[in-house]
C-alpha cells in the first residue's frame, strides 16, 4: 500500500528479505489482494476486501482530467462539471443522487464528494452500507453515470452557476491573489500558471452549456477512468458486477491524445514579491524545481529512494525545531526539504516566516541552515534517530494493520493508477523496508543535499502584508544574501549527546484502597492510597494504541480576570519547556524510538493531562506523568523563544478579515466580558513566565484531586501495577476544591451587530447564534444533535441549491453542563452582499417550518440513518470508549 504522499511509509514487521540481497531495479509487485483488470472499452478495474469499517464500502470514480485540459473559453468548466455530477444523471435526474443514497446514512459532503485538481477529478462515495445489495447495485450505477451519463441540463447548469459564483467569492482571499502573483513566475511557460482550477468568474457565469458538453465529452472517457470499490464486499461478485456494467460504456472515438503538461526549465534564479493588503505574515521561500522519477521506472530503488527524502526531511525538521527554541529564534516558522510539487515534478523548499520587516534575518538563517547541510551533511547520531522513529512507526502501522481504512487503500490506487506509484501489499513493504533502511547509509543521504539544494530553476518567493511601515526584500537585497552566505564560513552542525534514563529514582507501589467494577462500561476503578482514581478500559480495537486522560476540575476559573492572559497560551507554552532534567530538544531525542506522547492543558473548569503510546512504550508515557507532576521544568529561554515567535506571527493578524470577525464574535456572545481572551500581540505582553509557572505548580499539584483514564490494548494487570508505581506516587495535596462560575454568559434577549471590514472581494458572512437554558441530557443532547443534521439538509438544499446563494452552510450545535445547563446552535455562511438579507431570512424561516411543524419524515429518516452509521462505525475505535467513559463521570451517562 506504498504511497507517496503519505508522509511516512507504511510498512510491516515480517523477515523475508532479511537473508536475501535486493534487485532494486526491480518492478514493485502489486498487492496481491487488489483484484485489477481493465475492460475492452479501455476502463480500469481495482476491487479489494478490507473490513475497515465492517459492513462498510467505498466507491470511487478517478479521471484523469483536471483544469489543465480547459480551452481558454472552459477556464474553471472541470471544476464546475465536477459540481454537474450531483446534478442530474441518466438513472439519477436532478438530485437522485443525493436524496437516493442520503436515506441511506450517505451523507452529502462527508460521505458524498468529489474534488477536482490541475489533472485529476476524483468522485467517492464513502463509507456506504453494504448488507443491502441493492445499495450496492445503486452505488455502481451511480459510478456509471458519472462515468457516461450526465444530463447536463441548461436548467441544472443555469443554478449551478450561482454556486460556484459563491465558492469562488469565498476562495478570494489573500493567499489566493497572492499565489495568482507568484504562480506565474514559479510556474513560468506551463499551463499550471494559468489555470487556478476553479476558473475565470466571466466564464463561469457566461460559458455555453455545448462548451460544458464538450469538455465532458472530449476527457470524460474509459480510457482516463479508473473505477475502484474497497471495503466489506465479495471480491469476486463485484468484478463481475463491473464487468458486466461498465463494459457497456462505449470508448469515445478519434479521442484526443492526454499530454503531460511540462514545466519549462530556466538557469537563472528568478524573484517574485507578491504583496496583500489582507496577508498577515511575511514570509519567504525559495523553491528549486526537479523532473520527478519517470512513472516507468518507479520500481524498487524508487522507493528506497523515498525512504532516504522521508529520513532527509526528518532530520532537517529536527535541526529547525532546535532552533527554535533557543535563544532569540532568527524566524517564526521554517522548514527545509523535499517533496512533491505538482504532477511530474518534485521540489526542494527552504522555507521560513519572517518577524515583521526582518525578512533579511530570516533569509539569511533558513539559508545558512541550508547551506551549512549542503556542505557538511547530516551526522551519524541524527541518522540513527531518523531511522529508529521511522522503524517504530512502521511497526505501529504494521500492529494496526487491520485499521487501515477504505478511503486510505484507495488513495494508494488512486496514485497508482494516475502516476504508477507503487501498489504493493503491507507485508511486502516491510520485508522491503527493512532491508533499505539497513542499507542506507550517512554519505548518500547527506549527498542528497547537493543534488536538490541548486541554482537551477531556482525561484525566490517573498510574500506579505501591505501598507506604510512594510519593508520587503527587493531581488537584489535576496540575491546579495544568498552570495554572502554561500561565500560564508559556517560550521559544521553539532549534535548533543544524549541520556538514557527518564527517571532516576525509585519508585514504589501505591496500595489500591478501593476497587469498583463498572460493568455496562466493561471498566474497573481505583482508588490509589494518595486518593487519584484511576479507569482503565482495554479495548484492542487499534491494536497498537493506548490512550490516557486525567482531569481535576477548577481551571482557570479559579483566577482573578488580571490573571487570565497567562491561561491564553498556557498548554503551548508548558509544553515546550521539557520536563524534569530535559528541556524539550534532549526529551526529544531520548524518546528517539518510542511513540508516545503528553500534554497538559488549562481550561476554564479544568485542568487536564492527555497522552496515548503503543503497548511497548506504555512505561514511558507514564513515567512522563510522573515527571509532569512531580518535577516539571519551567524554561525561561524556551518562554522567551516562543513568546517572540507569538508576537510576531500577531503583528499583522489585524489584517486577516477572518480573524476579525472571529475576535468580533468571540467578544460579542461573551458579552465582552474581561475574561474573554483574544489572541494578539497584547495579550502576549500581558502574559508572565512566572504567572505561568505559579499556575502550573497550583494546577497540577494535587494527584487526589485528578481522575485518570487509561482506555488501550494493556492487560488489566499491566494497566494496574503501572497506574500504582507512577499514579500513586504523585504527592498528594488535600485540598477541597472546584470550579468557580465566573458568570461569563451572552449578551440578554437579541442582539444585531453589523462589523464592516474592508475587503478586496466583496463578501457578506452570515452569524447566527441562539442560546438557550436547557437540561443537560442524553436525549436533548440528541435531539440538538438531529436538529442540526436537519438544519444542514434544509440549508443545502434552499439556500446552495435553490438560490444559488452559499457554497456550503455551517451548521453546528453544542450542548453544555458546567458551569450552567444550556444549549447553542450557530449557522453561518459567506454569500453576495446583495442576497444577505434575503438569505437570512431562509435561514428563520427554516427554523420556523420546523417549530411550527416539525421536520419532515424524509430529512428525520435520513439524519437519524446516518447517526445511527456513525455510530456503530465509531464503536469500532480506542477512543470512542475512552469517551463513553468521561461522559460517565464528568456528566453522569454512559450512552
Amino acid at each position: 500500500m506504498y504511497s507517496k504522499k503519505i508522509n511516512f511509509l507504511f510498512f510491516i514487521l515480517a523477515p523475508f528479505f532479511l537473508n536475501a540481497q535486493v534487485d532494486w531495479s526491480q518492478p514493485a509487485p502489486v498487492d496481491p489482494a487488489i483484484r485489477i483488470g481493465k475492460l475492452d472499452n479501455g476502463m480500469t478495474y481495482y476491487i479489494r476486501h478490507n473490513e475497515e469499517p465492517k459492513e462498510r464500502a467505498s466507491f470511487y470514480i478517478i479521471q484523469n482530467a483536471g483544469a489543465l485540459l480547459e480551452e481558454d473559453n472552459q477556464n474553471g468548466l472541470a471544476h464546475f462539471l465536477e459540481h454537474m455530477a450531483f446534478n442530474g444523471t441518466e438513472h439519477f435526474p436532478g438530485k437522485g443522487i443525493i436524496n437516493t443514497l442520503e436515506k441511506h446514512g450517505v451523507a452529502f459532503g462527508r460521505n458524498i464528494n468529489a474534488y477536482t485538481a490541475y489533472n485529476e477529478t476524483i468522485y467517492n462515495l464513502s463509507d456506504v452500507p453494504v448488507i443491502d445489495s441493492g445499495l450496492v447495485d445503486t452505488c455502481l450505477l451511480v459510478l456509471n453515470d458519472w462515468s457516461n451519463y450526465l444530463l447536463l441540463t441548461p436548467e441544472e447548469i443555469d443554478a449551478e452557476r450561482g454556486v460556484i459564483t459563491e465558492e469562488w467569492r469565498t476562495r478570494r482571499d489573500a493567499g489566493f491573489r497572492m499565489r495568482s502573483k507568484y504562480f506565474p513566475v514559479l510556474l513560468k511557460g506551463s499551463k499550471f500558471a494559468v489555470r487556478d482550477i476553479i476558473g475565470d468568474i466571466n466564464v463561469i457565469k457566461n460559458f455555453q452549456y455545448e462548451t460544458l458538453r464538450q469538455f465532458y465529452h472530449d476527457w470524460y472517457r474509459t480510457d482516463l477512468q479508473a473505477i475502484v470499490i474497497v471495503g466489506d464486499i465479495d471480491v469476486d461478485k463485484i468484478e463481475a458486477r463491473v464487468k458486466e456494467l461498465f463494459s457497456k460504456i462505449p470508448p469515445v472515438e478519434n479521442e484526443q491524445e492526454r499530454p503531460f503538461f511540462e514545466i519549462p526549465e530556466h538557469i537563472e534564479t528568478r524573484y517574485v514579491l507578491a504583496t496583500d493588503e489582507e496577508a498577515s505574515q511575511y514570509s519567504i521561500a525559495i523553491y528549486i524545481k526537479h523532473k520527478a522519477e519517470a512513472n516507468e521506472n518507479k520500481n524498487l530503488n524508487y522507493i528506497r529512494e523515498m525512504y532516504i527524502q522521508n529520513l532527509y526531511n526528518a532530520m532537517m525538521s529536527q535541526r529547525i525545531t532546535e532552533l527554535l527554541q533557543k535563544g532569540d529564534p532568527p524566524f517564526v516558522v521554517g522548514s527545509i526539504g523535499f517533496g512533491d510539487l505538482l504532477r511530474g515534478y518534485d521540489m526542494a523548499y527552504i522555507n521560513a516566516t519572517a518577524k515583521p520587516n526582518e525578512e533579511d534575518k530570516a533569509l539569511k538563517a533558513i539559508y545558512s541552515e541550508a547551506i551549512r547541510l549542503k556542505r557538511f551533511g547530516f551526522t551519524q547520531s541524527e541518522l540513527d534517530r531518523a531511522k529508529l522513529n521511522l522503524l517504530t512507526s512502521l511497526e505501529s502501522f504494521y500492529k494496526q494493520r487491520d485499521k487501515i481504512s477504505n478511503d486510505q487503500y484507495i488513495a494508494g490506487i488512486q496514485d497508482h493508477f494516475l502516476t504508477n506509484e507503487p501498489l504493493t501489499s503491507a507485508e511486502f513493504d516491510w520485508e522491503l523496508g527493512q532491508q533499505a533502511l539497513q542499507s542506507i547509509i550517512l554519505d548518500e543521504v547527506s549527498e542528497k543535499a547537493k543534488e536538490w539544494i541548486t541554482d537551477k530553476n531556482r525561484v525566490i518567493i517573498i510574500t506579505g502584508p501591505e501598507g506604510d511601515n512594510v519593508k520587503h526584500l527587493t531581488e537584489k537585497e535576496a540575491f546579495n544574501i544568498l552570495n554572502e552566505v554561500e561565500n560564508s564560513e559556517i560550521e559544521p552542525y553539532k549534535d548533543m549527546e544524549q541520556v538514557s534514563s527518564l527517571i532516576d529514582e525509585t519508585l514504589s507501589r501505591a496500595e489500591i484502597i478501593a476497587t469498583r467494577k463498572l460493568e455496562k462500561l466493561d471498566a474497573v476503578e481505583w482508588t490509589l492510597a494518595n486518593k487519584a482514581r484511576v479507569i482503565f478500559r482495554h479495548a484492542d480495537f487499534e491494536k497498537d494504541n493506548i490512550l490516557l486522560v486525567a482531569y481535576s476540575p477548577g481551571g482557570s476559573s479559579v483566577y482573578e480576570n488580571d490573571k487570565v492572559a497567562s491561561v491564553a497560551l498556557f498548554s503551548p507554552f508548558i509544553n515546550s519547556f521539557g520536563v524534569g532534567n530535559f528541556d524539550a530538544i534532549s526529551l526529544n531525542k531520548i524518546l528517539t524510538g518510542k511513540k508516545v506522547s503528553l500534554n497538559v492543558g488549562l481550561s476554564g473548569l479544568n485542568e487536564s493531562v492527555s497522552g496515548s503510546s503503543t503497548p511497548n512504550d506504555f512505561e514511558t508515557l507514564m513515567q512522563l506523568l510522573y515527571l509532569q507532576f512531580e518535577h516539571p521544568r519551567f524554561d525561561q529561554e524556551a518562554y522567551d523563544a516562543l513568546a517572540a515567535r507569538y508576537k510576531a506571527y500577531l503583528t499583522n493578524m489585524e489584517n486577516n478579515p477572518d480573524k476579525i470577525m472571529s475576535d468580533s464574535i468571540s467578544l460579542i456572545l461573551t458579552n465582552y466580558s474581561p475574561r474573554t481572551i483574544i489572541i494578539n500581540q497584547e495579550i502576549i505582553d500581558k502574559m508572565s513566565f512566572s504567572q505561568i509557572e505559579e499556575m502550573y505548580n497550583d494546577r497540577f499539584i494535587d494527584a487526589g484531586d485528578f481522575t485518570f483514564f487509561i482506555v488501550g490494548n494493556i492487560d488489566v494487570d499491566t494497566a494496574r501495577q503501572m497506574a500504582q508505581k507512577y499514579i500513586g506516587s504523585i504527592k498528594d495535596n488535600p485540598r477541597e476544591e472546584d470550579w468557580i462560575d465566573r458568570k461569563v454568559r451572552g449578551p440578554e434577549g437579541k442582539t444585531e451587530k453589523q462589523i464592516a471590514i474592508p475587503l478586496q472581494t466583496e463578501k457578506a458572512t452570515i452569524f447566527i447564534h441562539f442560546n438557550k437554558n436547557m437540561a443537560y441530557s442524553p436525549v436533548s443532547n440528541l435531539e440538538l444533535t438531529v436538529v442540526q443534521e436537519i438544519l444542514k439538509l434544509r440549508y443545502t438544499e434552499e439556500i446552495r441549491e435553490k438560490e444559488g446563494g452559499a457554497y456550503g452552510i455551517g451548521v453546528s450545535g453544542s450542548s453544555d453542563h458546567f458551569p450552567v445547563e444550556e444549549k447553542s446552535l450557530q449557522i453561518s455562511f459567506d454569500t453576495d452582499p446583495e442576497k444577505a438579507v434575503k438569505l437570512k431570512s431562509i435561514v428563520f424561516s427554516e427554523i420556523d417550518k420546523i417549530k411550527n411543524n416539525g421536520s419532515t419524515q424524509e430529512d428525520l429518516d435520513k439524519v437519524v440513518t446516518n447517526l445511527k452509521k456513525d455510530r456503530e462505525q465509531s464503536r469500532q475505535h480506542n477512543n470512542y470508549w475512552m469517551g463513553v467513559i468521561q461522559r460517565y463521570y464528568l456528566h453522569g451517562y454512559n450512552s
